[in-house]
């Protein structure tokens, strides 16, 4: 079995080591969520969490891991705390469970075969790139943590079981953002980044090259650590029941929540519970407005999104506002709590690694007492000892913006004008036509893993079709040398086997094609534009789509956003989109003809809908509108869905959108229509 790395050998990650942590103490809090960029050790931290929690208590020989106290009269047994790994490609028969395929055919049994969220029960749930998880699983997940209980109705199967467990997920923002109800089951939200300070990376490379040399050898140096932040957390467990939250506490985590706007009550809930254990983790029997300051850092962020555009955090000052300026740095309420260890040692540097130390680490965190310059897991609130280098590992340290080598002055066609998006609205679905065989979603449809079942078909990949699979084997029993009426089991062949057919929707990838020429530059026209691109950038959030961005403009076309499952950044890079110059219409439709053939190479599941959101005209290089014509029938011959969202607006309009969608096979929209209150409004105007 593989060594992981030691919880508190990690550099940095204050905020991080101390949810997971409180979260350890009381699960109740609802898990932890990691948003990052890549290369932070969100998952080596969470792998090594288990190594620190203390052993749990269960009915010998159960696979579901009941708790003693539900069957006082059963043998008991100790094994540690479970990390189940949950992949994102998993099915929903491996994480809920299902008929013993094997006993079911060899020996005619029904019997129910436990799957990863049983294995996880009392234990941790870990999803690794949580925001790529498929819908089908998300409404797994959401069930079993608004019941804490998991239900399998299928085959014959009927069975129910508690499923409480931690639910930890780590995502890098740039591949897209959660599902709203997933993004609030969360207790706990951190965001972390690579430490800027060159002394913190050195330490970690120093860590990590020693680890990977000998693991065995690294995880021997800080068993002490390990061994005493287990004890602390053990301790904390026990006094979590004894912990008061008094009532005037409770009101400021109620004043609270209330200012910051969050919806529901989910996050009084959490911010309180997060608190007690805040208590707790300090040895603590009573909360304090730290403690609360403490959890409202953890709980509240990811709750003050109301769209996916909204950037993630807490204002600092509004926090200040409603529980008072925090106090200055000084001695903990409890020196002589768990944990805590000397200010400062006698001797060492930042430079020094466990590996050249003369003795162990014996402080119940990553730094060594006698280093006190040495980076630590966390600040003075998280598992170890106080450290002094946390501030600078809690947040990147912020870059000096470039100063722009000046330019010549462009003339004023080539000149490119910025405006701000226009409000957005719920946009129409556009959906591409015929059925795919694409990642389940929310916009096409297609074959997929979740969905009704519409039929079978031989094979012997994906969710087994009994009935069908029975069917296809009967006549075939007097041939294999079964008996008519003869008992015993069925006789089957792997020519047999039948897999289900589910028909459901598919996600796509919405590519964007933008005018941002001259004539696009008006500053309502682009307004409005703007505004139609955001709510259909929303409108793929919801379905679960990939977006990209072409933006053509003056002399040529780029791609401004490669396909990417971030709406996020997708609506960053049209808001600072500028206008102006000629309309390069041919170069554009080219730019996006070459991103989605680059794109069905990469993933040929995944079907595609061009959006050209464009007035028609094509005034850049020569014979400017037979190539543009020229490069959209190209697209139309190679089958590519394609809508054209047409911003000709005034009274003299040359219809050359209309033009544009008939050589492009594409459907038509006018901009004022791409508002599904306005399709509404225009049918019952017609109706009428």
């Amino acid at each position: 079995m593989p060594q992981h790395y030691p919880f508190s050998a990690v550099v940095g990650s204050a905020d991080m080591s101390l949810a997971l942590v409180l979260s350890a103490i009381s699960p109740e809090i609802g898990g932890v969520l990691v948003r990052g960029e890549k290369g932070t050790a969100k998952s080596t931290i969470v792998r090594g969490l288990v190594g620190v929690l203390p052993p749990i208590e269960v009915v010998a020989g159960d696979a579901f891991s009941t708790d003693p106290a539900e069957r006082p009269d059963a043998p008991t047994e100790q094994r540690p705390v479970r990390l189940v790994e949950l992949p994102v490609g998993a099915t929903e028969d491996r994480v809920l469970g299902s008929l013993h395929l094997e006993k079911a055919l060899a020996h005619g049994a029904a019997e129910y075969e436990p799957g990863l969220l049983a294995r996880a029960h009392r234990g941790i749930l870990y999803v690794d790139e949580v925001n790529l998880l498929h819908d089908h699983l998300v409404d797994v997940l959401l069930d079993a943590a608004a019941t804490g209980r998991a239900t399998v109705e299928r085959d014959g199967v009927s069975v129910t079981h508690a499923a409480r467990f931690v639910l930890v997920g780590t995502m890098n923002p740039e591949e897209g953002e959660l599902r709203p109800q997933l993004l609030d089951r969360f207790g706990l939200t951190v965001e972390v980044a690579a430490p800027r300070d060159p002394a913190l990376r050195v330490e970690v490379v120093r860590r990590r090259m020693a680890h990977d040399a000998d693991p065995e050898a690294f995880a021997r140096r800080w068993a002490a650590a390990e061994s005493d932040l287990t004890r602390r957390v053990a301790a904390a467990q026990a006094l979590l029941p004894d912990v008061v939250l008094d009532d005037d506490v409770l009101l400021k985590v109620a004043e609270l929540c209330a200012a910051f706007e969050v919806d529901g009550l989910r996050a009084d809930l959490v911010t309180a519970r997060t608190a007690v254990a805040h208590a707790a983790w300090h040895g603590r029997t009573r909360v304090t407005v730290e403690d609360v300051r403490a959890a409202a850092r953890l709980a509240l962020p990811h709750r003050r999104r109301r769209n996916p555009f909204d950037a993630p955090g807490l204002d600092e000052d509004l926090l200040d506002d409603v529980l008072g300026p925090e106090p200055d740095e000084g001695p903990e309420d409890d020196p002589d709590g768990p944990g805590e260890g000397p200010e400062d040692g006698s001797e060492g540097g930042p430079n020094r690694g466990p590996g050249e130390q003369s003795e162990p680490p014996s402080q119940p965190g990553p730094a060594e007492p006698s280093e006190p310059s040495e980076p630590a897991t966390g600040a003075d609130d998280t598992p170890g000892r106080p450290d002094p280098t946390a501030e600078a590992t809690e947040e990147p340290t912020p870059q000096p913006t470039p100063q722009p080598t000046p330019q010549p002055t462009p003339s004023p066609a080539e000149a490119g004008t910025t405006v701000a998006a226009g409000a957005t609205y719920r946009a129409r679905l556009f959906a591409v036509r015929g059925t795919g065989r694409g990642e389940s979603g929310r916009r096409s449809r297609a074959e997929t893993d979740t969905g009704r079942r519409v039929g079978a078909r031989p094979g012997r990949t994906g969710a087994i079709h009994l009935a069908e699979t029975v069917r296809a084997a009967v006549p075939h029993q007097a041939l294999r040398g079964r008996a008519p009426g003869a008992g015993g089991r069925l006789l089957l062949d792997a020519d047999d086997l039948r897999v289900a057919v589910r028909e459901g929707q598919e996600s796509n990838l919405v590519l964007f094609c933008v005018d941002a020429s001259g004539s696009m530059a008006a500053r309502r026209r682009m307004e409005q534009v703007k505004a139609a691109i955001l709510s259909l950038l929303l409108d793929a959030y919801r379905r679960r789509d990939k977006v990209g961005l072409v933006t053509f403009r003056g002399a040529g076309a780029e791609l401004t956003l490669p396909p990417t499952r971030s709406v996020d950044v997708a609506a960053a890079r049209l808001e600072v989109l500028p206008g102006g110059g000629r309309t390069p219409l041919a170069e554009g439709l080219e730019e996006a003809a070459r991103t989605l053939a680059t794109e069905r190479l990469r993933d040929p599941r995944r079907r595609s809908l061009l959006v050209v959101v464009t007035d028609g005209r094509a005034t850049a290089g020569a014979d400017a509108v037979a190539r543009s014509r020229h490069a959209a029938a190209a697209l139309a011959a190679a089958g590519q869905a394609a809508l054209v969202v047409d911003c000709e607006s005034g009274p003299m309009r040359l219809g050359l959108g209309g033009v544009l969608a008939a050589h492009l096979g594409a459907e038509h929209v006018p901009l004022a229509e791409v508002s599904a209150g306005a399709l509404t409004a225009t049918v019952r105007e017609r109706v009428a």
